[in-house]
């Protein structure tokens, strides 16, 4: 299974040769694969592995969409999440930040199968009172669950969504390469301030809006209660962007799940998003005691 989700299933055959002296083919692996995957799949999110919050440890949890291709559907939207602690963030002086440990889910399912998933392991936190900070782009979905589920937590706008929104409007109204740069330049260090309002009043000044500053309005105004960035930077970790979760899309799904020419059926998918999402957790232990029982008859 360890070299089921590593690599493709006629690739990870190479490794088991070269490593323990056995051929197996291709099917005998995926076989293997899908059984226990499907078994472990079930308690995935049962446990919270993060170590015990401190006093001032401030929780993040981040979703978003990836899209796979699948037999039986073509292109469908994956649900992953990840949750950390702020006190697992560091920083180097002058290098790239990162997350020292992390629990991550992933379910090619409806919102509603990934957000009943995630709350049992969300539950936990709110119950001990730990501050919760949710980071997301504009969809309806994770909006509404988190103002439903969560109404007591802090939800940000990914401030990158927000920045690209302003890039997209300014490449659409703005020919002259110079002006655009200035204008988008400005209307960025505003929004950084928080002064997201005053962007909205100067987007509405011109009598006649183009759609693409409709579009532009419209986002803003639907997500303005979570864009105030001053005060996000001081809360935790001071965390406004999206890229622990840009980066669960690629060491999660994109590594092992989008390799040339693959194509899953929907079941396939979720069982190997569940041997990821179990080795990424550092869960690898269920697998191995699954082997330890007479369950592995079944495989």
């Amino acid at each position: 299974m360890y070299a089921a989700q590593g690599d493709s299933y006629e690739n990870c055959n190479e490794v088991l040769a070269q490593f323990i002296n056995i051929k197996i083919s291709a099917a005998q692996v995926w076989r293997v694969a899908m059984v226990y995957a499907e078994e472990v799949g079930k308690t995935i999110a049962e446990e919270r592995i993060l170590p015990p919050c401190s006093k001032n440890d401030t929780v993040y949890a981040m979703v978003d969409g990836s899209m796979l291709f699948t037999r039986e559907d073509g292109w469908k939207e994956v649900k992953l999440g990840r949750i950390f602690k702020s006190s697992d963030c560091v920083h180097a002086d002058g290098k790239q930040g990162w997350i020292k440990r992390s629990q991550y889910l992933a379910y090619l399912d409806t919102h509603k199968k990934f957000t009943a998933e995630a709350e049992k392991i969300l539950d936990d936190y709110r119950e001990q009172k730990q501050p919760l900070v949710f980071i997301s782009d504009g969809a309806a979905w994770i909006k509404n669950w988190i103002d439903d589920a969560y109404p007591e937590a802090i939800s940000v706008l990914d401030f990158y969504h927000a920045s690209e929104y302003l890039h997209e409007f300014a490449r659409t109204e703005f020919g002259n390469e110079v002006q655009r740069k200035q204008w988008t330049e400005e209307k960025l260090k505003l929004l950084s301030e928080g002064k997201v309002q005053q962007i909205i009043a100067e987007l509405k000044e011109p009598p006649n809006l183009s759609k693409a500053a409709e579009k532009l309005i419209d986002y803003y105004e639907s997500n303005k209660m979570r864009m105030n960035y001053p005060l996000y930077k001081t809360i935790g970790a001071g965390i406004i962007g999206s890229g622990a979760i840009e980066s669960a899309h690629r060491t999660v799904i994109q590594k092992r799940m989008k390799q040339s020419g693959q194509r899953w059926s929907r079941q396939g998918a979720q069982n190997m998003l569940h041997l990821r999402v179990t080795k990424k957790n550092g869960q690898w232990s269920k697998i191995i005691e699954l082997t330890k029982q007479n369950f592995k008859s079944a495989a």
